[in-house]
């Protein structure tokens, strides 16, 4: 417990910003994902070593979504491998912060884990839509674009979001931090991928988890929008 100890005291001073992070991810997933790292960093394991346990839990709620009947036992467990899986996606970056910094590959492979993840969630849904359509009541045809549209605005979201990252000038050293926005904190809980996965939860549910799984899309496509526009704005201003 001393090693681990000493390892938490380390990752709370080596946090990343708040800024522009719900409250999910804020208060639930990053501090799961401090405990989770400095477990990982007493068992020896390396950050691309947690960030392919991450991968693991994710891509097995994946398959049982897709492969299985929908009932409120498989969403649990469903939840539960997802957020397991958000935590460790955490904590593979705070690990390397721990071990002096992380590594071009280390930080390519996490975000081609988190693409993969994204697509492969989605498509999961499609299929389970089209293998299942009278648990899910999604007997029309239509339904079929509805994890399409989603995977859509999802993955735009995350690329443009990255590359916005990317693109932006970085802060001037010494220039102080930007203090984090309890509303914006708020504002951002519906397209936080923590919150999302609290709705397969209702996979037992059937028609009432079509339903909110629909709602949750276009709630992901209207801040698409939002996130676009913002975007441009603000490299609209870049010279480069």
């Amino acid at each position: 417990m001393g090693r681990v100890g000493t390892a938490l005291r380390e990752l709370r001073g080596a946090q990343k910003s708040a800024k522009g992070v719900s409250l999910y991810s804020r208060f639930v997933n990053r501090p799961t994902g401090r405990y989770l790292a400095a477990g990982s960093y007493v068992l020896g394991l390396t950050p691309n070593q947690v960030t392919l346990i991450s991968a693991a839990f994710s891509f097995a709620a994946v398959a049982a979504v897709a492969l299985t009947g929908p009932s409120w036992a498989l969403g649990l467990a469903v939840w539960a491998a997802l957020a397991v899986g958000f935590a460790f996606d955490s904590a593979d970056g705070q690990l390397a912060r721990l071990r002096g910094g992380g590594s071009a590959a280390g930080e390519w492979l996490d975000h081609v884990v988190d693409a993969a993840k994204l697509t492969a969630l989605h498509s999961c849904v499609l299929i389970a839509f089209y293998r299942f359509p009278e648990e899910y009541g999604t007997t029309a045809d239509g339904w079929l674009l509805v994890p399409l549209g989603f995977q859509f605005a999802a993955v735009v979201t995350f690329f443009g979001g990255l590359l916005t990252e990317k693109l932006k000038p970085r802060p001037a050293p010494g220039s102080p931090a930007a203090t984090p926005s309890t509303l914006r904190a708020v504002a951002l809980l519906p397209v936080d991928y923590g919150v999302f996965c609290l709705v397969f939860l209702l996979l037992g549910g059937g028609r009432l988890f079509a339903w909110a799984y629909a709602g949750l899309g276009v709630v992901a496509a209207l801040f698409l929008l939002a996130f676009l526009a913002k975007w441009f704005r603000e490299l609209s201003a870049v010279r480069r």
